[in-house]
């Protein structure tokens, strides 16, 4: 696998490699650190937020995160994404899911060790629709966190983020099994994502464009799940417009379970086209407050991820792609 184009943005770098079908993109990425960007009160982070500004990165020798495409281009044509515009998903090889996370990796040959390796599965692509997925994930236990001298080289945490689509006959397996995979090959330390972004069923059939399973149907798949360590994360990318009731969400996701992450509505071309955003400045707390206090009150550990300008408009952020023809809009540099 070759790299076709690099952008390297004040984050990390967006690659474009050519992958066995076709052209896949991904990106290899630094991170300021939760300090910085994130309020859970559960994991002792309660300081306020007042803005995030783009600032020094942590060494990727404390964390690196890896964003791979499961797919070439995406079907399922959600208002707020620009993957689909690169065409239809098709499902990426194993090797070209094991590729990506290397050539990530190789970029930075000075980095020999790191404390923690986030492997999302989700640059393009709906990853429930590829079995390779979860063959990648324990090759990358069995195989890329030890090193030559036998040590751990890197700490992986693969994470993967699914909108649930519903005409997917395996996707009770795939969901199951994934957890099996979290619980087991990696003690826990995997993660599974799921997009919400509204509890309101009618409201997601058209931020998921009618591909996505109702709450209802989310929670029936999900029945018979325990998650062991991290508990399983229900994603809102915040919108205005859009609802987001904790009394809704207890009737089908048990805190104990799940936890709640809110996010701003990233501007990607497609939902700023479709006008579907975050009310006021996301790179502050304000559209989150109520919210996040909220959700706590019924009882759920909630993230609160507070995105910089640098992040949303550089292209690393969900959604975005530049294989669709979007550019970063923040200073950037081009190799090949």
């Amino acid at each position: 696998m070759n790299i076709i184009r690099r952008l390297q943005v004040p984050t990390g770098d967006i690659l474009v490699v050519d992958g066995d079908k076709g052209s896949l993109e991904m990106l290899s990425l630094g991170d300021y650190g939760k300090d910085v960007n994130v309020k859970a009160d559960f994991m002792g982070l309660c300081r306020p937020i007042d803005k995030v500004e783009h600032t020094t990165m942590l060494p990727l020798e404390e964390k690196w995160v890896i964003t791979i495409s499961t797919q070439y281009g995406c079907s399922m044509r959600c208002p707020y994404c620009d993957v689909p515009k690169v065409g239809p998903g098709k499902n990426a090889t194993i090797n070209d899911l094991i590729q990506q996370v290397l050539i990530g990796v190789h970029i930075h040959p000075e980095v020999i060790r790191t404390k923690r390796l986030n492997i999302h599965f989700a640059r393009m692509g709906e990853p429930s629709w590829n079995p390779n997925v979860l063959d990648a994930a324990k090759w990358f236990r069995q195989h890329l966190r030890i090193g030559d001298d036998g040590d751990v080289k890197y700490e992986i945490h693969p994470v993967v983020s699914t909108m649930m689509p519903k005409n997917n006959e395996w996707l009770k397996t795939f969901i199951h099994t994934w957890v099996r995979v979290k619980n087991r090959v990696y003690d826990g330390n995997a993660g599974l994502q799921i997009s919400v972004n509204s509890t309101d069923d009618k409201q997601r059939d058209f931020l998921f464009s009618g591909n996505a399973c109702s709450l209802h149907q989310i929670a029936s798949i999900m029945d018979g799940v325990v998650p062991f360590g991290r508990k399983i994360t229900l994603n809102f990318a915040v919108a205005d417009g859009f609802e987001i009731d904790s009394d809704v969400l207890l009737r089908y996701f048990n805190p104990e379970y799940y936890l709640i992450k809110l996010t701003p509505m990233h501007k990607t071309n497609t939902a700023i086209s479709n006008g579907i955003e975050t009310k006021g400045d996301y790179t502050t707390m304000i559209p989150y407050i109520e919210l996040e206090q909220s959700l706590k009150k019924a009882g759920y550990d909630v993230i609160v991820f507070v995105a910089s300008h640098y992040e949303d408009m550089g292209r690393i952020t969900c959604g975005n792609a530049i294989l669709s023809g979007s550019l970063p809009e923040v200073p950037y540099t081009e190799t090949t």
